[in-house]
């Protein structure tokens, strides 16, 4: 474009507030607009009618069609730049916004010294528009990781959970969604396993998850290969969360449901890493949330850390030595859970400071809960959306920034497509952690909501205050019983709470909650029982140690236990981690009818 038909921006080339945001400016728009220092503009009389005094009180934006000055100016230059023209757009169709945007211009242009120090406070310097090569590329790889840890967890476990001979077995699991559903049931539970869920084709899908996983890790970042690995990610993970029913029903398979549908989509552009920022924002607000909304007692007077590191479902070593600091301590920690969760997450949306802030707290925060609780692959993922907080430059202080790589022009179309669905799915679904939802809206949710696409999150919103363990025990006379023994959860008051991130052995964890209600609550604990009597290999396989040196038992029942850590004395004097009070019996004696 040739100089004299480009755009001008003039501007005070004596006010360095100016010129920190010329120079941001300047960055995002390249040659495509002139910028010209008001001395020189004046003393070059190409730009009649402009006078010094229209200089002194506000920049301003010269094109063949124009000229307009202050907020007016920042709207015509910033229109039509992506990520960006939400303020033009805003200028032009929210009434007040203008006159709003007109009176703080003036403001800050009277205030120009202050201005400048908030600026560098909150953006450093020199200020510059925030690229993303470096946190997407990392993602990518992060999330390829997590793909690769979630489907080795479970086709470790998959025949045993849901095989042929496994707890739920997901072909009869089809067959009864298919008698009640009809052919809806394919939409309402959308699975590639209903063509197929042998144990063979359950198995396969799952190892090829892993396969592609790695494929993805030294795939070219960005490319059409990588995305199209994504998007078979994305559905055989769908597909698995889906036929895995109560096995899988976790937030965090949620979460990579979500992440890993946003991820396909993936590019280093501000409007896309946005998505990835909400998805965050939703995450640690909603798990904040929804304990203020629970009502939960332990939670409104900072008791709820007394309690959590000896109840959770599978504590860390660390968690021991946690659970004995001061109450002082506890109750801090518990403001400092409300404070990440409920106040950070807003500084997501702020400049780069800030940004870098609440990046820095949620990974303390996550960095916290894993080394004190086993919550498989969540904090890792977590951590890796924080990555979209922290532009290149703050990468290259670090030295760990990659190269840029040539982008085509943003498909706008596919970014508003993505971000008007994500955006209504969110807007019903934080909708209805406040009040009532309109039925017309739940009912458009209710036909998406299956894909995972957006999901609800809120970990421990009512705090477990007992921590209560069911103890399988098996007799080959109805006299002696022995005990089956899981492969992490409590059970020896000896063992030592074990490390098992990022695995998740996910019977271990349905026992937790099993223990929280009763059995006729926990149909797939009867199943338990069963194959354990039907002496299924893929059942037992999921027990670290059987009774009776694995010999087909005849009679099985179920005690329950409460269990408390130790405190130093009694550690010191017995060397159990654990102490535990028979409660009574959790499920009857029951054998098979004839041996069968």
């Amino acid at each position: 474009m040739a100089a004299e038909s480009r755009p001008a921006l003039i501007y005070d080339g004596d006010c360095s507030f100016c010129i920190e945001w010329v120079g941001f400016w300047r960055a995002l728009t390249g040659g495509r607009v002139e910028y010209i220092p008001s001395r020189d503009a004046l003393a070059s009389g190409r730009f009649s009618g402009l006078t010094s005094e229209d200089c002194r009180k506000a920049v301003q934006f010269i094109t063949p069609e124009g000229r307009w000055s202050g907020a007016d100016a920042v709207g015509h230059l910033l229109d039509g730049i992506p990520g960006y023209d939400w303020f033009p757009w805003c200028m032009r169709f929210i009434p007040g916004f203008a006159a709003l945007a007109s009176f703080a211009y003036k403001w800050i242009a009277g205030h120009r010294g202050f201005a400048l120090r908030v600026t560098i406070a909150l953006w450093g310097a020199p200020v510059r528009p925030s690229t993303w090569d470096t946190a997407s590329d990392f993602f990518s790889r992060i999330l390829a990781v997590v793909y690769g840890i979630a489907f080795a967890s479970f086709g470790l476990q998959a025949r045993g959970l849901v095989g042929a001979e496994g707890i739920l077995p997901a072909r009869e699991f089809f067959d009864a969604v298919h008698r009640q559903l009809g052919a809806v049931g394919m939409w309402r539970l959308p699975t590639i396993f209903w063509w197929g869920s042998s144990d063979l084709t359950i198995l396969s899908i799952t190892w090829t998850g892993v396969v592609l996983s790695v494929m993805s890790l030294v795939t070219k970042r960005h490319s059409r290969w990588q995305r199209i690995i994504f998007i078979v990610l994305w559905i055989y993970y769908l597909s698995i969360v889906n036929a895995g029913q109560v096995f899988m029903a976790f937030q965090w398979d949620w979460l990579l449901v979500e992440a890993g549908f946003i991820a396909i989509f993936l590019r280093p552009s501000r409007a896309r890493t946005w998505l990835f920022r909400w998805l965050l924002f939703r995450l640690m607000f909603e798990s904040g949330l929804v304990k203020l909304l629970s009502g939960d007692a332990s939670w409104h007077n900072l008791t709820a850390l007394q309690f959590h590191y000896e109840t959770q479902p599978l504590p860390t070593p660390l968690a021991w030595y946690a659970h004995l600091a001061p109450v002082w301590f506890q109750q801090f920690s518990v403001v400092v859970v409300f404070a990440v969760e409920l106040g950070v997450p807003f500084l997501i949306f702020g400049p780069r400071r800030l940004r870098q802030i609440a990046g820095t707290a949620i990974i303390g925060l996550q960095v916290l809960i894993l080394l004190t609780g086993n919550y498989t692959f969540f904090n890792l993922l977590a951590i890796a959306l924080c990555l979209f907080l922290f532009d290149d430059a703050c990468f290259a202080r670090w030295k760990v920034a990659s190269k840029p790589i040539a982008l085509r022009p943003p498909w706008r179309a596919a970014t508003a497509v993505v971000w008007t669905l994500v955006a209504f799915l969110s807007g019903v679904e934080l909708w209805s952690l406040a009040g009532k939802v309109p039925e017309p809206l739940v009912a458009a949710q209710r036909q998406v909501s299956q894909f995972g696409l957006v999901n609800h999150y809120g970990l421990f919103s009512v705090m477990t205050t007992k921590r209560m363990e069911i103890q399988i025990e098996a007799s080959l006379d109805g006299q002696s019983w022995e005990p089956y023994l899981f492969r992490y959860k409590p059970g020896p008051v000896s063992r030592r709470p074990p490390w098992v991130e990022p695995y998740q052995p996910r019977l271990d964890w349905q026992m937790w909650f099993a223990a929280l209600s009763g059995a006729r609550d926990n149909p797939w604990f009867i199943r338990t029982m069963v194959g354990l009597l039907r002496d299924s290999k893929p059942v037992k396989a999921l027990f670290e140690q059987t009774p009776f040196g694995g010999a087909q038992v005849k009679f099985l029942r179920a005690s329950i236990y409460e269990y408390h850590f130790t405190s130093w004395e009694e550690r010191q004097k017995t060397g159990n981690y654990w102490k535990r009070e028979l409660k009574g019996l959790y499920f009857p004696v029951i054998s098979l009818r004839g041996g069968q």
